[in-house]
């Protein structure tokens, strides 16, 4: 079944048609038609014998991040409940996918790894316990490799989110503990705090043990990213310390403080994760989602103007060393705060993280909080919306992740309903991967599309092209001319774009009442656009 365009278009949409004709003179200056034959064996370059390719300078405008989590632990999205049959959890995965596709999204981050067990076929580790009611339990099927079909079918990005070091509560989770987990094998990794659990980061078995878990979901599942959250060492509580003497004492020698020696043995994992990626899949994006305070400006000139707890002295996560060193391709601060809250201002932590960024080609998104409409502070329906507003117009902000999406459809439905009519009401494709210095595109053009306008929809199909990982289909602005090089251009703009899809059809269910046509695009495992299609005029 072909993919469906289901975003609606806004009464403000209509405005921006009429900014089609001024994007045309713009983007004439971006057609080029390239493929001298001299490199035709290169994916993405002109084969013999075949037309010339028509290639457009894009200002990537319509690329934004648009993803939301989707958590196991708890069961807290999905599964609903542990012990549904495989077929049940398929339809709850279907549903919350068909969500994504219906808010207007373009990647869903899914709970791989929640606590060092695996929602995915392992030999590393054992099945998690969400899934079946029992760690170690066989569901049946690949939820990993499930996810990642259905969500490409659709045009959206998966990526895999991995808790490093997080291994549960003391109940259920240690208890029930499966026979041949790892840590169970290696009792030494173990660090207790209080009713939770955690492999030790100090430890260099457990940072190569991590590091391969993460690298085996790389080789094996076509995923687009991998993710990490909040979670390195523990979250401060009152009364409890974490009993690493034993690391520190024969791993910590090279340091003065036990605080920096912690930040180094995550440093390093990150370090280690970012550099197996690049040397496998190169295209798979490797970010995180730290707390949103790395320090306050009263403890460090170079924090926040901000109070709360830092994560660099609580956690150890020094997020600004990580961005200034490169080892993390996006950052995604936990900003779960309201526009003017004192302690941390949402529009002071987006300034600072920002400032962050800026100039060192790692992206940054805002983690926002979906599961917070309906408390103080997040009443009506611009809970969500008042934030983009801000933040959106950062052009250091390259998109938004909203925890989670079970939310989403639940409490704050309606305050996305607004956020997305105020700020998606176009759909966006996914940004783009950084890809070796000099390659172009990898994908082909996309050949034989057609258009057959049915009832108030339009049906465009085309034929499979080389090394594509989606489709992207635009309509031609209204009067354009089909068969013009030009027209093919200006067609790639934010505003008309109709969808992303990763099958050979879309179903434009609001076209244009005069439309001239649709040509189609393919994306490569970077997301890198390739050669515009020939238009389908759909008034032949």
């Amino acid at each position: 079944m072909g993919s469906v365009a289901r975003a609606e278009t806004s009464p403000r949409t209509a405005l921006r048609w009429a900014a089609s004709a001024a994007a045309t003179t713009v983007l004439l200056s971006g057609c080029a038609v390239s493929g001298d034959g001299s490199d035709g064996d290169a994916p993405g370059t002109e084969q013999a014998g075949t037309a010339a390719q028509l290639r457009c300078e894009s200002d990537g405008g319509q690329r934004q991040m648009r993803g939301a989590w989707l958590t196991t632990v708890r069961n807290i999205d999905w599964p609903s409940e542990p012990g549904l049959s495989a077929q049940e959890q398929k339809d709850e995965l279907d549903a919350y996918l068909d969500d994504a596709v219906d808010m207007g999204l373009n990647a869903v981050f899914l709970h791989a790894r929640p606590t060092a067990d695996a929602v995915y076929a392992s030999d590393l580790e054992p099945w998690a316990r969400y899934l079946t009611g029992e760690q170690g339990g066989d569901p049946g099927y690949d939820p990993l490799e499930y996810a990642v079909a259905e969500a490409h079918e659709r045009g959206l990005e998966m990526h895999a989110w991995f808790n490093p070091y997080r291994v549960g509560l003391q109940d259920p989770d240690i208890e029930d503990m499966a026979d041949d987990h790892p840590v169970k094998e290696n009792p030494d990794w173990l660090v207790d705090y209080g009713a939770e659990a955690y492999v030790d980061p100090g430890n260099p078995e457990v940072r190569e043990w991590v590091t391969g878990v993460i690298m085996d979901v790389v080789e094996r599942y076509d995923i687009d990213g991998v993710h990490f959250d909040d979670f390195f060492y523990p979250y401060p509580k009152d009364g409890e310390e974490f009993d690493d003497d034993a690391t520190w004492e024969e791993h910590g020698g090279g340091f003065d403080d036990r605080g920096d020696w912690r930040r180094d043995n995550v440093n390093n994992l990150i370090a280690d994760v970012h550099e197996g990626i690049e040397a496998t899949k190169p295209w798979v994006s490797f970010g995180i989602s730290p707390f949103g305070i790395w320090r306050n400006d009263s403890t460090d000139p170079s924090g926040s103007p901000s109070s709360g707890l830092q994560s660099y002295d609580a956690q150890y996560a020094d997020t600004r060393t990580w961005i200034q060193d490169g080892t993390v391709d996006y950052v995604a601060p936990q900003l779960y705060w309201e526009r003017g809250f004192s302690t941390a201002d949402y529009e002071a932590l987006t300034d600072w993280w920002a400032a962050e960024v800026e100039g060192t080609g790692v992206d940054l998104y805002i983690g926002q909080a979906a599961y917070r409409v309906g408390e103080d502070g997040w009443d009506g329906d611009d809970a969500l919306s008042t934030q983009l507003d801000y933040s959106g117009e950062l052009p250091e902000v390259g998109g938004d992740v909203y925890f989670s999406i079970k939310n989403l459809r639940e409490q704050a439905a309606d305050a996305y309903a607004e956020l997305a009519d105020t700020h998606y009401a176009q759909p966006a494709l996914p940004p783009q991967a950084d890809a070796p210095e000099n390659q172009g595109p990898l994908a082909g053009p996309v050949p034989d599309v057609r258009a057959q306008a049915e009832d108030d929809r339009v049906e465009v199909e085309w034929e499979a092209a080389d090394a594509a990982r989606f489709y992207a289909v635009y309509r031609l602005p209204a009067g354009a001319d089909a068969g013009s090089e030009e027209a093919r251009c200006a067609a790639l703009a934010p505003e008309n774009l109709v969808g992303l899809t990763g099958g050979t059809a879309l179903t434009d269910t609001d076209p244009l009442e005069d439309g001239s046509g649709y040509v189609v695009t393919a994306l490569d495992d970077y997301r890198a656009e390739g050669p515009v299609s020939e238009a389908a005029d759909i008034r032949r």
